[in-house]
């Protein structure tokens, strides 16, 4: 871990912003780079001077957008087309593909809100939302305004935070589940208040 971060401070140091842009883009799309650390040493680096805020968090976010779409353009393209076409070897047929879509205009797109904050997730939801053809307009709305929440509360903390860094380093890579679990929460709480309004409105 700690090899991995001074190889990213001096990337960050030496490439600036550029560097977190392509790393988090790429980091998005399931490659192996811890992204909460890269932006909390970002948010370090801007508390230290070495990077600026604006065009930090303008990479920080432009690279999770492009990361989460190219995600949602492989879904919508290789992976429709692999559900399609082999989809009946492992059960899944128009039915339960209309039933997941559905669910992904009801309820799933949250996940792209909120998945960013649960490793292994956020490389999963633009995935699906392109399987399962949720219009881009929701994907755009959802992922890219959790692409926002995300790269700010992490830089934020990098920021905010500075001196405790590597102990909210090694709390994020010890406490999976707890995060795991607290997303899950947030999902739930979002669904539960869907249907009182819901139910409210039909009683009126």
């Amino acid at each position: 871990m700690e090899y991995l971060n001074d190889t990213f401070s001096l990337w960050l140091l030496q490439y600036g912003s550029m560097a977190l842009f392509f790393l988090l883009a790429l980091g998005i799309v399931a490659l192996p780079i811890p992204d909460e650390t890269l932006m909390v040493i970002s948010g370090v680096m801007i508390h230290q001077g070495h990077l600026y805020t604006i065009p930090t968090l303008m990479a920080a976010y432009l690279g999770s957008m492009c990361g989460i779409t190219l995600s949602y353009m492989l879904g919508k393209t290789a992976g429709h087309f692999i559900i399609k076409k082999y989809g009946k070897w492992i059960g899944i047929n128009e039915a339960r593909l209309k039933k997941a879509h559905d669910w992904y205009e009801y309820l799933g797109k949250w996940t792209l809100t909120f998945g960013y904050f649960i490793p292994g997730v956020r490389h999963l939801t633009g995935v699906l939302a392109g399987m399962t053809e949720l219009t881009y307009t929701s994907f755009a709305l959802f992922a890219y305004s959790g692409a926002f929440l995300w790269a700010t509360v992490f830089l934020s903390i990098g920021y905010f935070f500075g001196p405790y860094w590597s102990c909210i380093l090694c709390f994020l890579d010890e406490h999976p589940l707890e995060l795991i679990i607290a997303g899950i929460s947030i999902l739930l709480i979002i669904w539960l208040s869907k249907r009182y309004d819901k139910s409210k409105t039909v009683t009126q």
